[in-house]
């Protein structure tokens, strides 16, 4: 490091042939370096204390001349380093100080790692020099300022509106089809109630003496329980089973063989238990007993789909909520498994047929702290990324791991790759590969920003033809930072 410029005593001023030894400086002529060596001074700053604060009014702007500082910036109540410099001439502070129609706050802290020494201009006098010596320059700049964060805002805004809608629409499908299965088995149901009672009040209606009424009611839970331990049949299975049932029900003359032998099979009823409910009630209430019973299996399986569907429904809200994390603290320890299982089911409609989901997790990993519903979102960037690069079809892989005392979620494509040219690219604000109108280019910087400056993680990518992996590492311990890794080429 240079130490041509330090050494100086507090307060003290640098000549104009010393500020041109700065790259920030170095084309100014006489008259400019002349200002700039009588409006600034020297200050130095012991190593651990702050030069300024985050938030504070900027008052000052500061050209590094010798030492090591750092920038950080303030996350939901943690102190971030984003820059670590000990490059002479390195400047902070008042930088925004041209623009008029801002307030002007530190957007940063400096911190001095070691006792440092720096150029210090006020900042009215540096936005009165900008505004009169480059005038033209100022104006493109205001321009390209305000511009800038306009079109950020907007793209930002559009592009959770666009995920929301996306995920909304993905919900509504997923939560559509358990819900009419539910009302159409309940609407069966009602029919089948109706039915029950119809033959219950024939049965009991006095052609049946009450030894086998109680028999009867014993039948009906013994096929109640057949029912519930009903084994799984092949198609073929189940093919020869209702014929045999069928056959035998038109063998004792039932009306109707055909239509209820499905039910009774689905049931595990077989010939068996056929003869038995016969030899029971007796062939004079055979038929209305059957019927009575064919409904109680009928009932229990309609009851058991609406069981489901409203499992489904249930565990369908369970999972957004988990993914939105609106009821619970930005800030919590949680468990990636299950962050990643709701993101799934809330992306699940985005999935074509021809993609198939691979998941390998670690269960043993710990929970860590985290901000849930934004490690929910780099999961969807990442994921949505993915089904994007396959088309129609490839093998989308969800992998959890440990790497040391960190935590490593891989989301893995067989998509076509990443070009090495465009590479170096892909965490650029509204950079993006995608036709005119199809991406707005945030969603990696989004994640990036999310994982590194919000978790203290690191985002790393392999990839090659046919294979691209992306590795979210966290650290385990909040207080640990992870390095970031030098990308494979």
């Amino acid at each position: 490091m240079s130490t041509e410029l330090a050494g100086h005593a507090e307060g003290d001023r640098l000549s104009p042939a010393e500020l041109r030894k700065l790259f920030l400086f170095e084309k100014l002529d006489a008259e400019q370096l002349d200002f700039l060596a009588s409006h600034g001074s020297v200050e130095h700053y012991a190593g651990g204390t702050y030069v300024y604060r985050e938030g504070e009014e900027a008052t000052c702007f500061y050209v590094l001349l010798s030492g090591t500082v750092a920038l950080n910036r303030q996350v939901r109540g943690d102190e971030i380093e984003t820059t670590r410099t000990d490059q002479v001439g390195a400047y902070a502070g008042a930088t925004q100080a041209y623009i008029e129609k801002i307030p002007q706050i530190y957007l940063n802290s400096m911190l001095a790692i070691s006792d440092v020494e720096v150029y210090q201009l006020p900042a009215d006098e540096l936005a009165t020099v900008l505004r009169d010596w480059f005038p033209m320059a100022m104006h493109l700049l205001e321009g390209l300022f305000f511009g800038m964060r306009s079109m950020q805002t907007m793209v930002s805004e559009r592009e959770r509106l666009l995920a929301l809608g996306s995920l909304s629409a993905g919900l509504t499908h997923e939560l559509n089809n358990p819900a009419a299965a539910a009302v159409r088995a309940t609407s069966v149901l009602r029919t089948r109630f109706t039915g029950m009672r119809h033959k219950l009040a024939l049965i009991a209606d006095g052609r049946i003496d009450g030894t086998r009424l109680h028999a009867l009611v014993g039948l009906q839970e013994e096929a109640i329980k057949r029912a519930a331990s009903a084994p799984e049949l092949t198609p073929m299975q189940t093919s020869d089973a209702e014929d045999e049932v069928g056959d035998w029900l038109e063998e004792h003359d039932i009306t109707g063989a055909w239509d209820i032998a499905p039910t009774l099979v689905s049931g595990a009823v077989d010939t068996e238990f056929l003869e038995k409910v016969r030899t029971d009630v007796g062939p004079d209430n055979f038929e209305n007993a059957l019927r009575w019973l064919t409904y109680t299996l009928d009932t229990e399986q309609l009851m058991t789909e609406i069981d489901e569907s409203v499992t489904r429904i249930s565990s369908l809200v369970a999972a957004a909520k988990q993914y939105s994390q609106l009821d619970r603290a930005p800030h919590q320890t949680v468990n990636v498994h299950e962050l990643l299982h709701a993101t799934l089911v809330m992306l699940h409609a985005k999935f074509p047929p021809g993609i198939k989901l691979v998941k390998e997790y670690d269960r043993s990993l710990p929970d860590i702290p985290a901000y849930a519903a934004e490690l929910n979102q780099v999961w969807t960037n990442l994921i949505d990324n993915a089904i994007g690069a396959m088309g129609e079809s490839g093998t989308l892989t969800v992998r959890t791991s440990r790497e040391g005392d960190n935590l490593v979620v891989s989301i893995g494509d067989t998509g076509p790759g990443i070009p090495k040219d465009v590479r170096p690219r892909i965490f650029e604000p509204f950079f993006t590969t995608k036709p005119v109108g199809e991406g707005t280019g945030l969603g990696l910087d989004i994640s990036y920003r999310i994982v590194v400056n919000k978790h203290h993680g690191d985002i790393r990518v392999d990839t090659k033809p046919g294979e691209t992996w992306f590795h979210v590492v966290l650290p385990i311990d909040p207080d640990d930072r992870v390095e970031p890794a030098d990308e494979a080429e």
